[in-house]
């Protein structure tokens, strides 16, 4: 098989895909997609996200200090779809979706309770990249369906349908 270079760009995606939520210290939620997102340390568990400045959830990230990490499913296709098209800067997305949140038990920021999986994280970190800033977020606390947990505390993933 003969190989030549491609064009530089994303090709490393994260699998699920994301929602990420948050909320202003004016008490404003809300939600992205983003690109980039992934487990960076198993001890102390930690996740990172990347965010472009020029989004309305950067502010408000950098602001709270803190996000969540909802996985996605199919049921939660339209909302992804929605939320990776259009800002928070113009509309209230998570009230136009009638998307059922609640708040983070540890952190300030919404859950967003269609999702399967709700990981809330507090930022310890952040290292700018180019395009993107990655905030490390130590994972303060895992929600998921009780019946995809197993005896170890450990979510069973082959019960929870991802996106």
């Amino acid at each position: 098989m003969e190989k030549k270079q491609a064009a530089m760009g994303t090709y490393v995606m994260p699998k699920p895909p994301v929602i990420v939520s948050c909320r202003g210290k004016d008490g404003q939620n809300n939600a992205l997609v983003v690109a980039y997102a992934s487990n960076c340390s198993y001890d102390p568990p930690m996740a990172m996200v990347g965010i472009v400045p020029s989004r309305h959830s950067y502010k408000l990230i950098k602001e709270s200090g803190c996000f969540i990490i909802n996985l996605a499913s199919p049921h939660n296709k339209e909302a992804y779809d929605y939320l990776g098209s259009h800002s928070g800067r113009d509309e209230d997305k998570l009230k136009k979706l009638k998307m059922n949140i609640a708040d983070g038990k540890v952190v300030d920021a919404p859950i967003l309770l269609d999702c399967p999986v709700n990981i809330e994280c507090t930022i310890v970190d952040s290292i700018v990249t180019g395009s993107h800033e990655m905030f490390i977020g130590k994972v303060e606390y895992v929600h998921a369906p009780s019946d995809s947990i197993a005896e170890d505390g450990k979510i069973d993933f082959s019960k929870i349908e991802l996106l």
